[in-house]
């Protein structure tokens, strides 16, 4: 009988220790697109620029618990973002496209998020694009594909969630006549609409629930997310600013609990791109807005939990393309984004009455890239500037297209010119079956090691931070989609 007794009080004293160590306040950070080697190439970048060889580390990557994250969706061998973000939303596989639905594309999947806030927890999620893109979508919609972007934000005022931040809705425009615009139906719901930083702290200590977006006047530029890091002007709204909102408004709403989603989302875009420069960038603010989590967690280091992980890699990216050199540090002299620098051709080009000089080009790369300077080029490239700037007036050159850009001949050569000058290669425009890695710190940290699933992810958060899963197991879990028909690749 003692024995029994022992046995029940240690299991008891275990439990209480459980639960004493359960994170109060959860950050999942999500780096689009942030492969292995997006993270060793910014690390190696960092120390190139002290004239090392070596890395030096980002706060995230310095985290004391490290696993390695496979990512295959349901339908394909490569993932995209919807079902990347559904299984990481919802520890739940389904189809390419679909957003937190099963692959029956009926059955509805809940996220997280959901589980967080029937525990009683503040619920944020944010990224640095449209808060209706696929990854912050599938933590509160559900549809048959990303695309359908008003009726996924139609979903997010419908939510109930605490905190909402990107910049902007894709289509937030009445979808049926009588219909108010997404606007109107969050304020209706209770939302308070911040438009920038500054608005947010002068509206937040009197609103019930926040959607944080960038100002109008930068919308009207472009409302699909905020600018790259690379090209940042000094009042933009950073992903940096909304960590540090969402903190500030969770801890209003609820300072006992809260669970957080933060999505770097353009890390992604620039590997479409295959942008070395300006992905290592997006990076460094990817961690600068960690490192905002990683202040509060050391005034609460017994009660936070902050995991950084991917959903995918994409761009098939390589630290090396010949003769045992890497060379990043001549990457600090791209100025701006590829994407960027389309639209200064464009400008210049307008200024020079349509018809831009070959001398004022190759001094504007002088400037903008370092050609002939800092970056020294080879014969042969210099000679490809020359025809690509020919055939460009000649209509021969088309402009480059990628998933989220279309650029100028001239910037998509520049930008390929620099990232092999600077040993960086480069295997798809779209994403890749490889491992993304996950780091995390804090309560309940340890849960996290070896090789996982993506699907693990919401699943171990919850279990350590004691958010109850859905009671009733979902249907049809196994089946396929007959929209998208499985491919075992």
């Amino acid at each position: 009988m003692k024995r029994i007794f022992l046995l029940l009080a240690l299991t008891l004293s275990g439990l209480q220790l459980w639960a004493d160590q359960a994170p109060k306040y959860v950050f999942y950070f999500i780096g689009d697109g942030m492969g292995v080697n997006q993270v060793n190439g910014t690390e190696t970048y960092l120390s190139a620029l002290e004239g090392r060889i070596g890395i030096r580390p980002l706060t995230f990557a310095s985290f004391p618990n490290v696993a390695l994250v496979t990512t295959q969706s349901h339908s394909n061998g490569i993932t995209d973002s919807a079902a990347a973000g559904t299984a990481m939303a919802t520890g739940r596989k389904t189809y390419n496209n679909a957003i937190g639905l099963l692959p029956d594309s009926i059955t509805p999947a809940t996220s997280v998020a959901v589980w967080a806030k029937t525990a009683g927890a503040a619920v944020g999620v944010a990224t640095s694009v449209s808060v209706d893109h696929a990854t912050p979508a599938a933590f509160y919609a559900h549809q048959k594909h990303r695309k359908m972007y008003h009726e996924i934000g139609r979903e997010l005022p419908a939510s109930g969630f605490d905190f909402f931040a990107g910049s902007d809705f894709l289509k937030p425009e009445p979808a049926t006549p009588g219909e108010d615009d997404l606007y109107t139906q969050a304020r209706k719901a209770g939302y308070t609409i911040a438009r920038g930083y500054k608005d947010f702290l002068t509206r937040r200590k009197k609103a019930d629930r926040m959607i944080l977006l960038q100002t109008e006047e930068a919308s009207r530029r472009d409302r699909s997310s905020l600018p790259f890091a690379i090209d940042r002007q000094k009042d933009d709204l950073t992903l940096t600013d909304i960590t540090r909102s969402a903190i500030q408004f969770l801890t209003q709403k609820n300072p006992d609990r809260f669970f957080c989603m933060i999505e770097g989302g353009k890390i992604d875009w620039a590997c479409h791109n295959h942008d070395g420069a300006t992905v290592f960038h997006e990076i460094i603010d990817f961690d600068d807005a960690v490192r905002v989590a990683y202040e509060f967690y050391r005034n609460h280091p017994d009660e936070t939990l902050i995991v950084v992980t991917a959903d995918h890699e994409t761009g098939g990216i390589t630290l090396g393309n010949s003769n045992y050199t890497l060379h990043t540090e001549l990457l600090r002299h791209q100025r701006m984004s590829s994407t960027a620098y389309t639209a200064h051709l464009a400008l210049l080009e307008q200024k020079a009455g349509g018809h831009l000089s070959y001398e004022r080009l190759r001094r504007d790369l002088t400037e903008q890239f370092g050609f002939g300077r800092e970056v020294k080029l080879s014969r042969e490239q210099e000679a490809e500037i020359r025809r690509t700037y020919e055939q460009t007036f000649t209509g021969e050159a088309k402009a480059r297209e990628s998933l989220y850009a279309g650029e100028h001949p001239i910037a998509a050569l520049a930008k390929e010119i620099l990232n092999h000058n600077a040993k960086l290669g480069w295997t798809t425009g779209s994403h890749t079956h490889g491992y993304v890695p996950l780091f995390a710190i804090g309560a309940g940290a340890d849960a996290f090691h070896g090789r996982i699933d993506n699907t693990d992810i919401p699943n171990t958060i919850a279990k350590v931070a004691g958010y109850a899963l859905p009671s009733k197991p979902y249907a049809q879990q196994e089946q396929t989609s007959p929209d998208e028909p499985a491919k075992r690749n």
